[in-house]
This record gives C-alpha cells, sequence and structure tokens, in this order.
C-alpha cells in the first residue's frame, strides 16, 4: 500500500513529464482549471496549483465550475471547498441539463451532447476571464479508451490530445494528467478527502460503451500487467508508412520517389 506522500509524488513527476514533454505551459498564462467536482479535476486543481507554487515561470490559475442545474446538484460544496483553498474562483450557472435531458431521446445516452454544451460554455467563460489556456482532468485511462472507442465503434485512429487548440484558434486546451494512472487519482483523492460530488447524467447510464471499454482493459490487465502503459506508449510512436491513410503517407507516388532517388 502507497502512502500519501508517494502517491502525491508520483502524480507530480507524471504532470511535469506531460507539461514538458508537451510544452504546455509558458510564462505569462493564465490558465482556467475546469472543475467538475469528482476526483480527477479536484487532482488536477492540486497539481496544478503545485506547479504554480515551484515552477520557475510565473502563470495563473483560476478554478471554474460549471453548474448544469442537475438535481439534487450541491450547490454550496464546492465555493465552500475552493473558498478554504484560498484560490481564485467562478461558478456559472447554466441549466444545460434541461436541454440534454429535452433533446437526447430515452435509452440514449447524454454524453456527446452534454460534453458539446459543456465544452461551448466553458470556452465562453475562459474568454472572459481572460484566459489563454483551460485545463481538463482526462487522464491516461481515459484517453486510452477513447482510443479503443474510435478504433472499434467509429472507425478511426483518434484519441484525445495532451493539448490542442480549439477550433476558432483562440484558446489551447490542457491534459495535464494525461500520462497518469486513473488508480492513482483515485488513491490520491480518497487520502486527500475530496468532497467529490457525482454526476448524475452519464454517470447514472450504466449501458455505455466506454464502460464496456473500461472494463475490457481492466480484465487484459489482470492477464498482461502494464498493458496501458504500452498502449500508451504506442500512441506516442507512429508510422504513418505502416498505417494505410493516405492523407498521412503518399503510396501512390512511392514509385516515383525511388526514380527520383536513383537519379541524384
Amino acid at each position: 500500500m502507497e502512502t500519501k506522500k508517494q502517491t502525491t509524488k508520483k502524480l507530480q513527476r507524471s504532470v511535469a513529464k506531460a507539461i514538458d514533454q508537451f510544452g504546455m505551459i509558458e510564462n505569462g498564462d493564465k490558465i482556467m482549471v475546469c472543475l467538475s467536482g469528482g476526483k480527477d479535476s479536484y487532482t488536477l486543481l492540486d497539481m496544478m496549483l503545485y506547479f504554480k507554487k515551484v515552477a520557475p515561470i510565473y502563470f495563473d490559475v483560476i478554478a471554474v465550475n460549471l453548474d448544469q442545474k442537475q438535481p439534487g446538484f450541491p450547490e454550496d460544496v464546492l465555493p465552500k471547498y475552493l473558498s478554504n483553498l484560498e484560490v481564485d474562483f467562478k461558478i456559472i450557472e447554466k441549466n444545460t441539463y434541461k436541454v440534454v435531458m429535452d433533446k437526447t431521446p430515452e435509452g440514449k445516452t447524454t454524453c456527446s451532447l452534454c460534453s458539446r454544451l459543456r465544452r461551448g460554455t466553458l470556452y465562453e467563460a475562459a474568454r472572459n476571464l481572460g484566459c489563454n489556456k483551460l485545463a481538463l482532468g482526462h487522464h491516461r485511462n481515459d484517453i486510452i479508451e477513447t482510443f479503443l472507442l474510435n478504433f472499434f465503434f467509429a472507425g478511426k485512429l483518434e484519441t484525445m490530445p495532451p493539448k490542442f487548440v480549439n477550433d476558432q484558434g483562440d484558446l489551447v486546451v490542457l491534459r495535464p494528467l494525461a500520462l497518469c494512472k486513473e488508480s492513482d487519482i483515485e488513491t490520491y483523492a480518497t487520502a486527500m478527502g475530496f468532497p467529490i460530488i457525482p454526476c448524475n447524467l452519464c454517470g447514472s447510464q450504466e449501458n455505455l460503451q466506454r464502460k464496456k471499454v473500461k472494463e475490457m482493459i481492466a480484465n487484459w490487465e489482470q492477464d498482461f500487467p502494464n498493458r496501458s502503459a504500452v498502449m500508451l506508449n504506442a500512441l506516442q510512436n507512429v508510422y504513418p508508412s505502416h498505417l494505410l491513410d493516405n492523407n498521412l503517407y503518399d503510396f501512390t507516388n512511392l514509385e516515383s520517389k525511388i526514380l527520383e532517388n536513383s537519379t541524384n
């Protein structure tokens, strides 16, 4: 059993590696940390505040929660927690819950529409707050699960990137927990006693494909330990010439390249 200190150090090392490897933070950044009230976003905020304190550069952090007006949502939990933490924060109230429930057919998953509405609202909030970047709490397991979901069900090789620019080109989105294991985050969240707020939208839908993929990966890990680490490495070692995408590799004109090389 790892101690709280050991888990904390492990997470800090993983976040530091992600920040360095993907060039996430620059001097003068103002980063909006999206706080949902789940274990991942609490851990993300802790990590960002830690690196704000120890980093050799200056960057600012503001925590933002989107109150989606879910039934039974404890509105006092996050303001109280963030006030005690003495961190700048803003609570945004927008009834996306009603929109999602009204527009989602019975039996269908709510995640896609909920995610789009939430993302648009958070992007707008980041602009209004003068932030040039926003940080999300997705971790290593989320990235691998998304890759397999796209691979098996959407027919494409795609996942959650650790860093990207939004469609409008005015905000950089970060995933500082990209290299962190979910199990370490769970251990850390329990040790820290975070006041977890459950999601009554996607969290209650037991038949999500993501849940099935998560179970599949867990079963692999039992038979072949460390498979998740191998898959994460695979996502960082891509060979376009050994795939089948003509947009990434010019298969059509290979012969002309051979001829060109032979004449030079």
